[in-house]
């Protein structure tokens, strides 16, 4: 498989530099944190990636390296990257492993083989065996039962409808929030599906179910309310989590770069509502949804919102699903059999 080099994702690490900023009441290792991490989590930054150095990065954006390195530290403790000795530090690839296919084919052709096996020693020739596999009945699909876990409800609710849209299927797909399932809801699963930043907290709470992660975009909506805001317009942007501030301001300035005047906030920022009271427009991300109430008539709000990313979902999760559904029909077939 070919890695992304440094040079291919620099348009990302230039968004990154430009989002992180040392003013914020926000600590810089939090913001460069959460930027690296949502950067991932999109796509921005491929899986296989080879990351800057820690040296090359913290110059880049004056921080200290010690800085940087604790966020690499952080970033591998949650399995977002990996160090690879004499090679540096790169994305983890969270694709179904090349072998894992090339397993499951010699596994099967072993199937084939006992099978004719077992034909031979009742006397059937290999064309009655052919011709007896041709006529068989073949196995109905396994509807599988998939979880879709999240933060907030509402967007995970969003995440699941434009998830059963892209599966086509007659699967159940059922979105839970993270505290309900702290709390003690805990739905069936075959499969959960989660953003890729909450996979660390989707296999601590499902130990026994495959956690796959979604890479996500901003939605269509998102992308054109961005895209309509007048050049002129005064702009505030309010991020409800603190290490998500650098991922909105990044995202504003690719989906909406004619924009001049953008301030970048966490929820809890003291000058809030002085930056609100002058704003023609509020993006605002998921969960600081009661900011619209202080609104004006005259001021305009926009959700910044995820959707999965449809090509990332064909390539990636797609196979990864139709693996787990025969596996579980195989199980089912095996049950029954006893």
């Amino acid at each position: 498989m070919m890695q992304p080099s440094i040079d291919e994702i620099e348009p990302a690490l230039v968004r990154i530099a430009a989002a992180v900023d040392p003013e914020s009441s926000v600590n810089v290792s939090v913001q460069l944190r959460g930027a690296l991490e949502y950067g991932i989590a999109t796509g921005d930054i491929p899986a296989n990636t080879r990351l800057p150095s820690v040296r090359r990065l913290a110059a880049s954006l004056k921080l200290s390296p010690v800085t940087v390195s604790n966020v690499y530290a952080s970033l591998q403790e949650r399995g977002h990257v990996e160090g690879r000795i004499g090679s540096g530090t790169f994305v983890t690839d969270r694709a179904p492993p090349p072998a894992a296919h090339s397993q499951r084919l010699a596994a099967f052709e072993r199937q084939i083989t006992d099978l004719i096996q077992t034909g031979r020693d009742l006397g059937l020739s290999r064309h009655d065996i052919a011709f007896r596999i041709a006529m068989a009945p073949t196995a109905a699909e396994r509807p599988l039962k998939i979880v879709v876990l999240g933060t907030f409800l509402d967007a995970t609710k969003a995440y699941a409808a434009d998830l059963n849209a892209l599966l086509g299927t007659g699967d159940d797909v059922t979105a839970v929030s993270i505290g309900a399932v702290e709390a003690g809801e805990y739905p069936a699963a075959d499969l959960v599906f989660c953003p890729h930043t909450l996979t660390a907290d989707a296999m601590r709470l499902f130990p026994e179910t495959p956690v796959l992660g979604m890479t996500l975009i901003p939605n269509e909506a998102t992308r054109i309310a961005l895209a309509a805001i007048p050049p002129e317009a005064e702009v505030t942007a309010v991020s409800y989590f603190d290490d998500f501030l650098p991922t909105l301001k990044s995202g504003i300035a690719r989906f909406a770069p004619h924009l001049g005047r953008v301030t970048t906030v966490p929820r809890g920022e003291t000058t809030l509502p002085a930056l609100m009271s002058r704003a023609d427009f509020l993006i605002y991300s998921t969960g600081a949804e009661d900011l619209r109430d202080g609104l004006r008539s005259d001021q305009i709000a926009i959700e910044y919102r995820h959707t999965p990313d449809s090509h990332a979902f064909r390539s990636e999760l797609l196979p990864s699903i139709e693996s787990a559904r025969a596996t579980l029909s195989a199980k089912d077939t095996h049950h029954e059999d006893k």
